[in-house]
């Protein structure tokens, strides 16, 4: 079983930054299909960024390319998602997810999540 524990969510202001953290524990390291979602109440569930650890290939949705990044700390257990210049319209509950291969990318299909960070931006 593997557990996902996110962190760094917060409030800022459009133009700002934040770094979520996405700790993981139990089998984790066997989950090397990772990924970041976001959800706004009363719409879809949104894949935002993903990670295949084995290749270090990752995927970003359209509207964050170019402004957030994901990364892993192999040594900490730990994925991140950089935002920068963020945007109200990036407010919602961001959750990272995982799952082991094959790798769905932004797509829905993650074996487990997190219970997710808050993220609001004025």
């Amino acid at each position: 079983h593997v557990q996902l524990v996110e962190s760094g969510g917060g409030s800022v202001q459009a133009g700002g930054s934040l770094t979520l953290s996405c700790e993981g524990s139990g089998h984790a390291n066997r989950a090397n299909c990772l990924g970041w979602f976001r959800q706004v109440p009363g719409k879809k569930r949104e894949g935002v960024a993903a990670l295949y650890t084995a290749t270090d290939r990752t995927y970003y949705a359209a509207s964050v390319n170019g402004r957030f990044t994901i990364s892993k700390d192999n040594a900490k257990n730990t994925l991140y998602l950089q935002m920068n210049s963020l945007k109200p319209e990036d407010t919602a509950m961001y959750y990272c997810a995982a799952r082991p291969p094959p790798c769905p990318g932004l797509r829905s299909g993650y074996n487990y999540w997190g219970q997710g960070t808050q993220v609001t931006v004025s």
